[in-house]
């Protein structure tokens, strides 16, 4: 995370935090880590009194920068639905993402 670039494009409260591109909460897993960061997080909504507030929350990447940059043990799941569908990475990077469906309702007899 880049806390002075949030920042600087307008976020009116910025929580920082050192740890890795795409894990912001913390380690796959880490219920209680997770939990602890969120609510940090939560904390600076009420702490930070003016626009443009960055503040930066005292936590330490528990791995090192090796480690950190290892590939997960299991993929991400968009990564494993790409494996299986290929041809869906085009559509991707075209940003040619389909609505989500909303789930099946039992049929009240109504119309909508």
């Amino acid at each position: 995370m880049i806390p002075e670039f949030t920042a600087s494009v307008g976020a009116p409260r910025v929580a920082g935090i050192e740890f890795p591109f795409g894990r912001p909460l913390g380690l796959p897993g880490d219920r209680a880590g997770q939990r602890a960061v969120l609510h940090t997080a939560l904390e600076v909504i009420t702490r930070a009194q003016t626009p443009g507030t960055v503040i930066q929350l005292p936590f330490t990447w528990p791995q090192s920068p090796r480690d950190a940059r290892a590939d997960p043990p299991i993929p991400p799941p968009i990564v494993q639905l790409i494996k299986r569908r290929p041809w869906l990475a085009v559509r991707l990077l075209a940003r040619d993402i389909p609505e989500p469906v909303s789930p099946a309702r039992p049929d009240d007899g109504q119309q909508p």
